[in-house]
């Protein structure tokens, strides 16, 4: 009995050990790169704009204090919102739509599509897709996968559902809470023409709700200022496209 009990104890240290080496790895490396062949994640621009996105929301508390930013540095971004979120805060989801902002599906439930089934990973897209049309009347056309992970396979049924797959060029990282100016200043260092900017309006390090954006908040009006000066302009990933 006390081996069985020693070789859980192992195994439960093992995930443990696996679980801090992967978040240790996120947080220097985007695992984006690894699978962005068959995706939109920046634009070839030679004029100098560039796409805010916000993952995860809508979120009662985060969503509203990001529209304000954006309203009052006037910028327009594009918000890859959850179903499940969707249905429980329709009037922050419509107040995206009303100020003229972008909404994607980011899925219902945040799940990670790669270990799906074909059938699985349509109900999960649907699902999401029917919460925001019976929601805002509109249906999304932008579809980002929650970690970024797609197979090659699971890329061709989402573009065949009539997906675009949207990911990015800069990860903003707000989701470990850098302060402001640690996530500003890493994102003028790298910036280009035609990037897009992950950023998130909900959600924590293990969770797809709550968290703490508060730095993610201050962050708007900082980087857009600066931006700004550069002579860089904002835009949603539709106007991005269009070339």
């Amino acid at each position: 009995m006390k081996n069985i009990f020693k070789k859980i104890g192992l195994i439960f240290i093992f995930f443990i050990i696996l679980a801090v080496i992967f978040f240790v790895i996120s947080l220097f490396f985007d695992e984006a790169v690894l699978v962005r062949k068959g995706t939109f994640y920046r634009a070839q621009r030679a004029d100098k704009v560039v796409a805010l996105t916000f993952d995860d929301g809508p979120s009662p508390i985060w969503t509203p204090q990001v529209l304000d930013e954006l309203k009052k540095a006037e910028v327009k971004a594009t918000f890859f919102m959850l179903g499940s979120h969707v249905e429980r805060y329709p009037a922050i989801a419509r107040r995206v739509l009303a100020e003229g902002h972008e909404i994607g599906n980011h899925t219902y439930d945040h799940h990670v599509l790669i270990y799906y089934k074909m059938e699985e990973l349509e109900k999960e897209i649907q699902e999401a897709e029917d919460a925001i049309k019976a929601v805002t009347g509109q249906s999304p056309r932008y579809f980002r996968p929650p970690k970024a992970w797609l197979s090659s396979r699971e890329k061709k049924k989402i573009e065949e559902m009539g997906y675009k797959i949207v990911l990015w060029s800069l990860n903003s990282k707000d989701w470990v809470t850098f302060h402001d100016k640690q996530i500003t200043s890493y994102i003028l260092k790298r910036i280009q023409p035609g990037d897009i900017i992950l950023f998130h309006d909900s959600g924590g390090v293990f969770t797809a709700e709550g968290g703490n954006r508060a730095q993610t908040v201050k962050t708007i009006p900082r980087l857009v200022r600066k931006l700004k000066e550069r002579g860089y302009r904002f835009v949603t990933i539709s106007e991005l496209m269009d070339k």
